[in-house]
């Protein structure tokens, strides 16, 4: 596979001189080489749909912490079925290779559950703020 960029998700901050304040828009960019190389139809419109939303909400480490209701909103579906989604999304393999890590654990001290930790890995070449995507 070439090492070209699949995909990438930038930032655009923009200052409002009639409000005063700053609005951060996210950009997903898709590139010809996610369809050509086989990405886009191997998992198929609704893994493709939750990958995109959970990049949305990314840092620059492809790490995120939407809560299930976020998930759910932007994806317009319900909260379980939004669950259902990432647990396919989370266990689908590109090239044997997993695309999104999920990780849960308590707080220590309340003990209840934080939010899911996911981290969109670099095999996926889903890029955010012009970083270098992972060679394949």
């Amino acid at each position: 596979m070439s090492e070209e960029k699949l995909v990438s998700v930038e930032t655009q901050t923009e200052y409002s001189v009639t409000t005063g304040q700053h609005e951060t828009r996210i950009f997903f960019k898709v590139y010809v080489e996610a369809a050509k190389s086989g990405l886009i139809a191997d998992m198929g419109a609704e893994r493709w749909q939750t990958l995109c939303i959970l990049a949305s909400f990314m840092d620059e480490k492809g790490e995120c912490y939407p809560t299930q209701d976020h998930i759910a909103s932007r994806l317009g579906v319900s909260r379980q079925t939004a669950n259902q989604r990432i647990k396919r999304l989370v266990e689908y393999r590109w090239q044997g290779r997993e695309l999104v890590r999920a990780i849960r654990k308590r707080d220590e001290h309340t003990k209840r559950w934080e939010n899911t930790r996911y981290t969109v890995l670099p095999i996926s070449q889903i890029t955010i703020f012009n970083t270098e995507p992972e060679a394949m």
